[in-house]
C-alpha cells in the first residue's frame, strides 16, 4: 500500500511539473522582439539559463527531492562570460568559481581549481583562439591562465598592485583593465611580460576614471569607463579616437556602462547596469536601437553586467527562433540578480521568400 501511495505521489508531482513546466520558461509561446512590432525585428529574446535544469531539460526537480536525489546546480551571481565552440564559461563572484556550460553534453558544472589556480573573486574571463582561458580575479589581483583542459598555465600581475576588472586577448597581446591605476595594461601573450599602458600620457582630457570592461576589434580598444559614464575608444598606442555616449537619462546616454562588445560589422553593444538595458551603436557611435529594460518579464534585465557576441554556437539555439527569421549570431547578457541569470538573444535577418 505504501509503495502504491509513493508511486502515486511521484505521478502527481510529474503531472504538476508537466503542466507548469520549465519548458514554458525557456521557450515563450509568443516571440519577444526588439524593436517590438510593427517595426522590423532585429533581435529576439530566445531563452535564459539559470540552473543545470535549463541545460539538461529536466522537469523533475520536485521529483528528485521526493526520491532524495540532488538539487540542480544553480548560477548565483554571474558577472563575466565567454564562449567557445560547445561551451560557455561564466564567472560567478559569489561562488568564487567558474560555471561551465557544455551545450553539446547538455550539462552545467562548477570549475573550482585549487593550488596556484585557486580563484577568489573571478569577475571576468576570456577565451583566445587557442582555447586558453584567462580569468580576471579582482580579489586575487591577477589574471589566471588555464589551458583548454582547464589545467593551470600561469598568471599575470602583482597581486599587491593590480585590481583587474576585465581581460581581452587579441592576436599576440593581452589587455588588462586595472581599476587601481585607471589604465589598460598590455602584456605580451607569449612571455607574459608587461609592454605598456594606455591611454597615453598625452591624452590628458581622455584619461580613464574607472575602467570596467574592454573589447578589442580591428586594432581599436573599447573601454567602458564606469566613473565617467562613457565608452572611450583608443588605438594601439593609446591615442584617443572617439567617445561614445555621455552621462544622462535619454537614449544614447549612460548611467552605469559596464559590458561592451563589438560584432563582426563593427556595431557596438553596451550594457547599462543603471538603465538595465543594452544600447547598440554603429561603428561611428550613432545609436541604432536598445533592448532589455528593468525586469518584469522574460527578456528584461536585472542588474546586467557582461555582454558577449557568439557566432560559434548558433545551432544550439535555432529552434527558439521565429520561423520567419534566420539567426545570424547570439548575444549573451549576464544578470546579477533576478530569476533569469543568463539571457540569450539572437540577432536576426528575415528569411528570403521562396518563389
Amino acid at each position: 500500500m505504501k509503495k502504491i501511495l509513493f508511486t502515486s505521489l511521484i505521478l502527481v508531482v510529474e503531472i504538476f511539473i508537466s503542466c507548469s513546466g520549465s519548458e514554458n520558461l525557456r521557450k515563450n509561446d509568443e516571440p519577444i522582439f526588439y524593436p517590438p512590432p510593427p517595426d522590423e525585428p532585429r533581435i529576439q529574446y530566445l531563452t535564459s539559463i539559470s540552473s543545470s535544469n535549463d541545460i539538461s531539460g529536466e522537469q523533475s526537480t520536485i521529483t528528485k527531492f521526493v526520491v532524495g536525489e540532488e538539487e540542480p546546480l544553480v548560477i548565483i551571481k554571474p558577472y563575466g562570460l565567454a564562449a567557445r565552440t560547445d561551451k560557455i564559461f561564466i564567472c560567478d563572484t559569489q561562488l568564487s568559481a567558474l560555471i561551465v556550460i557544455d551545450l553539446a553534453e547538455r550539462s552545467l558544472g562548477y570549475f573550482t581549481p585549487q593550488g596556484r589556480g585557486k580563484l577568489k573573486k573571478p569577475i571576468n574571463c576570456f577565451i583566445d583562439e587557442e582555447g586558453l582561458l584567462y580569468v580576471a580575479d579582482s580579489e586575487r589581483g591577477q589574471i589566471i591562465i588555464f589551458d583548454n583542459e582547464l589545467n593551470y598555465r600561469g598568471e599575470i600581475g602583482d597581486s599587491l598592485i593590480l585590481k583587474p576588472t576585465d581581460v581581452f586577448v587579441d592576436e599576440n597581446k593581452i589587455y588588462l583593465n586595472d581599476i587601481s591605476s585607471r589604465k589598460v595594461n598590455i602584456y605580451d601573450k607569449t612571455s607574459l611580460k608587461y609592454l605598456r599602458s594606455i591611454p597615453s600620457e598625452s591624452e590628458k582630457k581622455n584619461q580613464l576614471y574607472s575602467p570596467a570592461n574592454i573589447s578589442v576589434s580591428k586594432n581599436k580598444i573599447y573601454v567602458s569607463d564606469l566613473g565617467d559614464s562613457r565608452i572611450k575608444v583608443y588605438d594601439e598606442k593609446g591615442n584617443h579616437i572617439k567617445t561614445i555616449g555621455d552621462i544622462g537619462n535619454t537614449p544614447g546616454k549612460f548611467s552605469r556602462p559596464k559590458g561592451v562588445a563589438v560584432d563582426a560589422d563593427g556595431n557596438i553593444y553596451v550594457v547599462d547596469a543603471g538603465f538595465e538595458n543594452v544600447q547598440v551603436f554603429n561603428s561611428e557611435g550613432e545609436l541604432l536601437m536598445f533592448f532589455g529594460g528593468s525586469y518584469s518579464k522574460p527578456g528584461d534585465m536585472w542588474l546586467p553586467a557582461k555582454i558577449f557576441v557568439d557566432y560559434k554556437n548558433i545551432n544550439f539555439f535555432e529552434d527558439f527562433v521565429d520561423p520567419a527569421f534566420e539567426l545570424k549570431y547570439l548575444i549573451y547578457v549576464t544578470n546579477q540578480y533576478g530569476p533569469d541569470k543568463i539571457n540569450v538573444y539572437g540577432f536576426l535577418s528575415p528569411k528570403e521568400i521562396q518563389k
